[in-house]
């Protein structure tokens, strides 16, 4: 006999070792001895009032042993000899697309224009130390996307697109710790992504399928409303039957190519701002309500604030709990930052993006003239404002919190975890005035609803730029595009997903799709 039940745990009760056992045996009025194990189903901490608690969804095994396999199998097959299907992209819809292609009985031909998890390092190490920035190889592009390098948070609203369930067993399956089968807000980190990442390879060539890395695409041969052919950086031609597009929301040159060959592309509103950083012992004090150190069983602390501005939001976005701000610039010539988290989320430092919702129908009236891509264009314009006003390298533009709100030019900064380094400047007037003015406000609302938030111990760091693409690719019912009949636009870089797991189920969706009539 298997029971569910809903157990709530305090601090001092988490650290008994059966703790489940005796509170499952207590809530059935059963004895201990006749249960044969409690399996998590999922964790969460309710740290609202000053005695924390932790809840638990368990099932509880009553004289019957515990399932040692997961309900998910993953039927590969050898699809060596199989009728490919092209997918441009290797970050989690790409990757999904591929996985999935091999479950359907098709090869995968992955083309990625970065390199491969391990020789990605050296560029990444290049920007931080050098202030370069390798087109092709960054936080952005390279095998596993931006995600590989930046965080791993797996938690998605998109419960309705897909299984989610599928992707986070997929990823165990795949060496990800079954920790994420349970957590409500699950993360894999950033040190143990790669080795995830690079095992997802290895199962799509040791079943057939194809991953070529530093091959960038750059033209698309069209005949009858078909692409008939991809053309490659080097000018080699592919011929292709179908076409998954999971280039990510920084592509730009693949926007650019589809818009200059008329292929319909439609502006989407995105979101555009800053990112916040804080000792984390200050985001942890005011979450769980203690003037000291945490809990040694409670995780770095995290939040989510939103807050309603002159008709926009303004939110956090991407909260790296015990994290770094990264420099995830695609091409020379801008700054742009993002954050990350170790597995163990250990770091001294918490950051957030804290950006504002921009309508691209209502917010951009001197973009008019790029169309589609006066979105990417605005973007884009930040970021070098950002590069000049942090002092022409990779080194970020920054003021302490209480400065930016009030006005003034900070004269010294707090210690930082951006590795490039940060440079004094007055974001606060730098930043459009549609941005910055409800930041500010923003802020100041955000202090109001966590004591201890506002203070000159933050740093704002310009900026948080690529939340999600600016522009989306259309698609009819059936997942293809309206003009482009083999073409599957996929994931972020389509406008169809807002993370690594609705990418990825976005990716199975466009697999299914495109291999649906072959």
């Amino acid at each position: 006999m298997v029971k569910e039940l809903q157990l709530r745990i305090s601090l001092k009760e988490e650290e008994r070792s059966d703790i489940l056992v005796l509170k499952s045996a207590l809530k059935l009025d059963i004895d201990r001895e006749d249960i044969t194990g409690v399996k998590v189903l999922r964790k969460s901490i309710d740290a609202r009032k000053p005695k924390i608690i932790l809840n638990y969804k368990v099932a509880v095994y009553i004289r019957e042993a515990l399932p040692e396999k997961s309900d998910y199998i993953f039927d590969y097959k050898d699809v060596s000899k199989a009728k490919p299907i092209h997918i441009i992209g290797f970050g989690p819809a790409g990757m999904y697309a591929a996985l999935r292609c091999i479950e359907l009985g098709f090869k995968p031909i992955v083309l990625e224009r970065g390199k491969n998890v391990k020789d990605r390092r050296r560029d990444l190490k290049a920007i931080n130390q050098d202030h370069f920035v390798n087109e092709d190889s960054n936080y952005c592009f390279g095998e596993g996307g931006a995600g590989t390098y930046s965080d791993g948070k797996l938690y998605t609203r998109s419960l309705k697109r897909g299984d989610v369930r599928r992707i986070f067993e997929n990823l165990v399956f795949h060496g990800a710790t079954d920790q994420i089968l349970v957590d409500a807000h699950p993360h894999i980190g950033t040190n143990k992504l790669p080795k995830v990442v690079q095992n997802i390879r290895e199962t799509i060539l040791n079943y057939g399928g194809e991953v070529h890395f530093e091959t960038r695409v750059t033209d698309f041969i069209i005949k009858d409303n078909s692409i008939k052919a991809i053309q490659l950086l080097n000018k080699e031609e592919i011929p292709v039957d179908q076409v998954i597009l999971a280039t990510g929301h920084s592509a730009r040159d693949i926007f650019y190519l589809l818009h200059k060959k008329e292929i319909a592309l439609e502006a989407k509103s995105f979101a555009m701002g800053v990112r916040v950083e804080h000792p984390q012992h200050i985001i942890d004090s005011i979450q769980y309500h203690c003037s000291g150190d945490r809990h040694e069983l409670l995780p770095a602390a995290s939040y989510g604030l939103v807050q309603q501005v002159n008709e926009r939001g303004v939110y956090s976005f991407c909260m790296c709990p015990g994290g770094f701000i990264v420099p995830a610039a695609t091409a020379n010539g801008e700054v742009v930052v993002n954050g990350m988290s170790p597995s163990k989320r250990n770091n001294l430092f918490a950051n957030s993006g804290i950006v504002v919702e921009i309508d691209v129908n209502k917010d951009l009236p001197k973009y008019e003239q790029f169309g589609p891509l006066k979105g990417l264009e605005y973007q884009k314009n930040l970021e070098r404002l950002a590069f000049t006003a942090g002092g022409r390298s990779q080194v970020a533009p920054a003021q302490r919190l209480t400065d930016f709100v009030k006005g003034n030019l900070s004269s010294s900064l707090n210690p930082t975890s951006y590795q490039p380094g940060l440079n004094s400047a007055p974001l606060h007037s730098l930043l459009p005035k549609f941005i910055g003015s409800r930041l500010r406000k923003g802020f100041e609302a955000f202090g109001q609803k966590m004591k201890g938030y506002y203070t000159e111990e933050a740093n704002v760091v310009g900026v948080e730029s690529r939340t999600s693409s600016p522009v989306s690719i259309p698609r009819k019912e059936n997942l293809a595009h309206p003009q482009i009949s083999n073409l599957f636009p996929c994931g972020e870089g389509g406008g169809y997903a807002g993370g690594i797991v609705s990418a990825a189920m976005d990716g199975e969706r466009c697999a299914e799709a495109a291999t649906e009539n072959l």
